[in-house]
């Protein structure tokens, strides 16, 4: 595993990538101050090999937890085993656990490419693009295999969290989760899940999907003095909310979570040899006047 980063930079920000730990964004940091806008991630973050250590990474072929040991595909059942020791279930795909290979380079963007075998035969690339305090990444997934399979795509990004950390990111519903974190029953927002206007971010633990979302979010961080204006062409977020830690996830993805299981399979897509799906997303920073 190559603890090797790349750096990239247009002035007024700096981003620092791992190819060789799952193509995951290291860190991303205003040039003039030094503020970390993704969760920073130090030499012994990087040491340890792992991207849930560090700012960013994708999630390919799926997002979040799939149950059953499985899914159903058209042309019969992909077993699944468990791939994280702190999940009993497949998590987040298997982008985020493979070396990616760097085949564009220039000061302001890079192109990384990841050609797996597992769990069956995909390409997944990403394009990470800085331009006047924006960042933009693109993510797409071409189906390799002879047979179709059901795909599904995201991007967790690990945001920094203070207790007036604010967000504003209107959402119709809910997905309600049990104690494995697994979807039970899509609902109506209640008070503390409500961002239609900018409001802190919550309390309790959180770690649900949001369901008809604008595409549109804005995170306050007043006592740093900015703020970062997300876009994404997805309409599903995932918010974790971890208690007691300096840091939150705002996650657009493709589906909820095991939707693998869900009737009509909300959000996944189902890809037949050499098609592609994608996502993107960009995070525009704003000092606060």
């Amino acid at each position: 595993m190559s603890l090797d980063t790349l750096h990239l930079q247009d002035g007024i920000t700096r981003l620092a990538l791992a190819p060789g730990i799952g193509g995951a964004v290291a860190n991303w940091s205003v040039i003039a101050t030094g503020q970390p806008l993704l969760r920073h991630a130090d030499e012994r973050a990087l040491a340890a090999g792992t991207p849930r250590l560090l700012g960013c990474y994708p999630l390919a072929p799926w997002s979040n937890r799939i149950t059953e040991g499985g899914f159903d595909n058209p042309e019969g059942w992909l077993a699944l085993a468990a791939n994280a020791d702190n999940s009993p279930l497949p998590i987040h795909g298997s982008a985020w656990q493979q070396p990616w290979e760097v085949i564009e380079h220039s000061e302001r963007s890079v192109l990384l490419r990841l050609d797996s075998q597992v769990p069956f035969a995909y390409r997944a690339e990403q394009r990470f693009e800085l331009n006047e305090g924006r960042l933009m990444i693109h993510l797409q997934v071409t189906h390799q295999a002879d047979t179709p399979m059901w795909h599904g795509i995201g991007l967790h990004p690990y945001f920094p969290r203070t207790s007036h950390t604010g967000l504003q990111a209107s959402a119709e519903q809910v997905w309600y989760c049990d104690a494995a974190s697994l979807p039970t029953h899509l609902s109506a927002l209640p008070a503390h899940w409500n961002f239609d206007e900018e409001r802190q971010l919550p309390a309790v633990h959180t770690d649900n999907a949001f369901i008809g979302w604008t595409g549109q979010a804005r995170i306050i961080e007043p006592q740093a003095g900015y703020s970062l204006e997300i876009g994404s062409d997805q309409g599903i977020y995932l918010l974790f909310c971890p208690e007691g830690k300096p840091f939150f996830c705002f996650e657009p993805v493709s589906h909820p979570v095991n939707a693998h299981h869900m009737s009509g399979k909300p959000g996944l897509v189902l890809l037949q040899p050499k098609q592609s799906h994608s996502l993107t997303l960009s995070l525009q920073y704003r000092p606060l006047s």
